[in-house]
């Protein structure tokens, strides 16, 4: 099911998400619905507090297929770049963010088994904006620099 995705405003956004205490079915449906919502919009990543849901999910796909990850903590940063990004909950706007170039994110997978992705470029970039969002924290929030996008979809990266 497509949800509806909330936007700059929205309470939710500025939450402290809660640790998902039991991957169960229920968990695993949300997971599925953010991934056909992240499709649909399209974009890259999502978060359970862009649907509502103050939980610590985040789902991903830097086009070498989905990652469903529970609970995700990035345990190691290394190297920099600074890239422009956009967001499914901020629509119309584009900004330059300065992240780590490589990521390892450890978290739980839709099974429960604790696993570890490590990400370069695109999927660095859109594991810390993700998990960004489990903190209330927002792409604007980090931006060295703002602008209005006249397609936020075409421009952007769209996580």
């Amino acid at each position: 099911m497509i949800l509806e995705i909330r936007k700059e405003g929205d309470p939710v956004l500025r939450e402290k998400a809660a640790p998902v205490a039991v991957i169960d079915g229920e968990m695993r449906q949300l997971a599925a619905d953010m991934l056909e919502t992240m499709y649909s919009a399209p974009g890259v990543g999502l978060a359970a507090p862009q649907v509502g849901a103050a939980v610590r999910l985040i789902v991903v796909d830097d086009g070498s297929g989905p990652h469903t990850l529970f609970n995700p903590v990035v345990i190691s940063r290394r190297g920099e770049m600074c890239e422009e990004e956009g967001c499914l909950s901020v629509p119309g706007m584009l900004g330059r963010v300065k992240r780590a170039a490589q990521v390892e994110v450890a978290a739980y997978d839709r099974s429960g088994r604790r696993i570890v992705v490590r990400g370069d470029d695109l999927l660095a970039i859109i594991l810390q904006h993700e998990t960004d969002h489990l903190d209330g924290v927002l792409f604007i929030d980090k931006a060295e620099s703002l602008r209005r996008a006249a397609d936020n979809k075409a421009e952007s990266k769209g996580v």
